[in-house]
C-alpha cells in the first residue's frame, strides 16, 4: 500500500479533511445570514410603505397651558469696537402643567398587508380629565402674575405624527368647549398636534376635558407631565410590549387582549410645575430594533431647533431643553419570524457537525468510505434548509415552513445517505439523527431562556457519545477494509 493511500484512509487525516469541509461551509451560511438581515430590511421597507398615509408610532403629549409673558435681559453688543451692555424687555413662554391627568385609551387593532408583508396598525381613542391651578408661591419660579398675557393664553395637546388625527379633537375648559386649531402641539409630540385659545386668568383651579381619535402604527407613547398621571390602556391585541421610562402596575394579558394602568407621581418625573422652557422629544424603543422617536423629518428639525436653544414661536421666545421621559406600548407580533430564522442560522454549524461526525464514524469505524464531495454535497443540503425556512415563513408562517423545510431535508438527506453509506439502514440513522436535531432547534427557538442550558448539555452528550464510539480507534494508524468490517 503506497503511502499517499495510507494518509488518505488514516482516520486523523480524515478528520482534519472534515474539519477543513465544515469551515467552508461557514461561507454559505453567512451569506444566509445576510439574506435574513436583507429580507428583513425588505419587510420594514414594506411596513413604512403601509404605514405611510395612516400614522406612526404616536407619541402624545399634554395638556399643557402655554402663556407668553413679559421679561427684561441684558444683551451685550460690540459698538465701535466696545462691548455695550443694554437692557432690554423680550417677550418669552411660560409652561404651566396639570396639578393632575387622568388619561384613557382603547386601541383597536388591524393588521394589513401588501404582498406578503403585513404591518399592525391601529385606531386609538383618546379621553382625558386634568386639573390645572398656579402655585401659591408662583413668584419664587421667576415670574410674576401682571407679567402674564392672559389674554393670549393657549391649551396645547401634542400627537407626534398629525397624520393620525383624522376625527378631530374636543378641548373643554371649565364645561365650556373650546375652539380647536391644528399645530402648536408640546415639544415632546415634535410641535405636533392642535391647541386652542384660552380664557382663564390663572384663578382658582382650572378643569380641562379633552378627547380625540387617533391612527397610528406598532405602538402609542404618553409623556406624563406635572402633578400625578394616570393612564389606562386597554387593547383587543395578544401581544402587547410594556417599556419605557415606567412600566404599567399588574398588566393583565390574555388571548382576548390586555389592559395595563400607569400611574407616574411627579416626584418620579423630577420636573418643576410651571417654567420658562418646555421638554424634547422622548426616546422610544422599537421592538425591531431601538431606534429615536417616530416623528417625521419636520418634527425632528422642530426638535433639534429647540434643543440648541431659542426658536421663535408667535412672537415669543420658546425654550426646547433636554428629553422628555415616556411609557411605550407596542404591539408587536406573536411571533417575530425574521429573528426566529436568524436564532436559527446560528445552529446551522451544529447540524453541519453532528451530520458530518456521523458520516466520519461511519467511515472510521464502520468502514464506510465517505468522499470529499459526498461531506460538501450533504453540507450543502443542511444549509438549503434555512433558505427553504425563510421563504415559506413569509407565505405560510414559521411553523409551518419549519416543518415544510425539514421534512424535505431529512427525506432528501437521509436517501442521500443510504446511497453513500451503502446501507438503508444507516440512512435511516441519519434521518433520525437529523429528526432529532431539527426537533431541538424547535424547542431552543421557542424556550429562549432555557437555550442555553439545554444546548450545552446535550452538546456534552453528544460529545460523551463520540468519546466512546471512537474509544478503540487508533487514530494514526491505518485499517484494511476487512479490519474495519469485521469491527
Amino acid at each position: 500500500m503506497s503511502a499517499t493511500e495510507r494518509r488518505e484512509r488514516s482516520p486523523a487525516i480524515k478528520l482534519l479533511f472534515v474539519g477543513l469541509v465544515a469551515f467552508v461551509l461557514i461561507v454559505p451560511l453567512m451569506m444566509v445570514y445576510a439574506l435574513v438581515y436583507d429580507r428583513q430590511s425588505q419587510a420594514q421597507t414594506a411596513q413604512a410603505s403601509i404605514n405611510e398615509g395612516w400614522g406612526g408610532h404616536q407619541v402624545i403629549s399634554g395638556p399643557i397651558i402655554v402663556v407668553p409673558f413679559r421679561t427684561t435681559q441684558t444683551q451685550n453688543e460690540t459698538v465701535d469696537g466696545r462691548s455695550v451692555s443694554k437692557v432690554v424687555e423680550v417677550e418669552k413662554l411660560f409652561y404651566i402643567s396639570p396639578v393632575s391627568n387622568a388619561v384613557s385609551t382603547r386601541i383597536d387593532p388591524q393588521e394589513r398587508r401588501k404582498s406578503i408583508y403585513r404591518s399592525v396598525l391601529y385606531t386609538a381613542q383618546v379621553k382625558g380629565a386634568a386639573k390645572f391651578a398656579l402655585p401659591a408661591d408662583l413668584e419664587r419660579f421667576g415670574v410674576t402674575r401682571d407679567r402674564l398675557m392672559w389674554d393670549r393664553a393657549e391649551l396645547r395637546m401634542g400627537a407626534s405624527d398629525a397624520r393620525g388625527l383624522t376625527t378631530g379633537g374636543k378641548l373643554m375648559a371649565g364645561g365650556t368647549a373650546l375652539n380647536v386649531q391644528p399645530g402648536k402641539g408640546p415639544a415632546a409630540a415634535g410641535g405636533q398636534g392642535f391647541f386652542a385659545f384660552l380664557d382663564w386668568k390663572g384663578e382658582g383651579e382650572l378643569a380641562v376635558d379633552y378627547e380625540f381619535g387617533l391612527r397610528g402604527a406598532r405602538g402609542i407613547s404618553l409623556v406624563p407631565r406635572g402633578g400625578t398621571t394616570t393612564w389606562d390602556v386597554t387593547s383587543a391585541w395578544a401581544s402587547p410590549s410594556f417599556n419605557g421610562a415606567f412600566l404599567p402596575e399588574k398588566p393583565q394579558v390574555s388571548a382576548k387582549g390586555f389592559t395595563a394602568k400607569y400611574v407616574v407621581d411627579k416626584l418620579a418625573l423630577g420636573q418643576p410645575p410651571v417654567g420658562m422652557e418646555d421638554y424634547g422629544a422622548p426616546y422610544v424603543p422599537d421592538e425591531v430594533g431601538a431606534r429615536a422617536p417616530s416623528l417625521s423629518k419636520g418634527d425632528y428639525a422642530v426638535a433639534e431647533a429647540g434643543s440648541a436653544g431659542n426658536i421663535s414661536a408667535g412672537g415669543a421666545q420658546e425654550v426646547v431643553t433636554g428629553q422628555s421621559m415616556a411609557v411605550n406600548v407596542n404591539l408587536i407580533e406573536p411571533v417575530n419570524l425574521y429573528s426566529k430564522v436568524e436564532r436559527s442560522v446560528k445552529y446551522g454549524f451544529l447540524f453541519i457537525g453532528f451530520t458530518f461526525l456521523a458520516f466520519l464514524l461511519f467511515d472510521i469505524v464502520g468502514g464506510a468510505r465517505v468522499a470529499a464531495a459526498e461531506y460538501l454535497l450533504t453540507g450543502a443540503g443542511l444549509v438549503l434548509f434555512f433558505v427553504l425556512l425563510l421563504a415559506f415563513s413569509e407565505v405560510i408562517g414559521f411553523t409551518w415552513a419549519y416543518l415544510l423545510a425539514s421534512g424535505a431535508v431529512i427525506g432528501l438527506l437521509s436517501s442521500y445517505s443510504a446511497a453513500v453509506l451503502k446501507s438503508w439502514k444507516r440512512g435511516r440513522f441519519i434521518a433520525a439523527l437529523l429528526l432529532g436535531l431539527y426537533a431541538l432547534l424547535f424547542v431552543l427557538l421557542n424556550l429562549e431562556a432555557w437555550s442555553l442550558v439545554i444546548g450545552s448539555v446535550l452538546l456534552f452528550v453528544a460529545l460523551a457519545g463520540v468519546m466512546y464510539a471512537t474509544r478503540g480507534v487508533d487514530w494514526g494508524a491505518v485499517r484494511h477494509r476487512e479490519e474495519a468490517a469485521e469491527t
